[in-house]
């Protein structure tokens, strides 16, 4: 689905960008532009990152 309209930014684009490394609504501003025009889509940007990196953490080992 789209996420940022302004900049054409699919759900998929962010799961990819956090794949790549990118952690932050910062890094995701510098990579993939998302909240850096109207600001609509911020909050649903950060609720799509959010769960790819609570995806990652739970595909995480437990280390004791």
């Amino acid at each position: 689905m789209y996420v940022c309209i302004c900049h054409g930014v699919t759900d998929s684009h962010i799961e990819a960008a956090v794949d790549n490394g990118n952690e932050t609504m910062r890094d995701l501003a510098a990579e993939l532009k998302v909240g850096t025009q109207c600001g609509q889509c911020c909050c649903c940007a950060k609720k799509v990152l959010n769960n790819k990196l609570m995806q990652i953490a739970e595909a995480q080992p437990n280390v004791a």
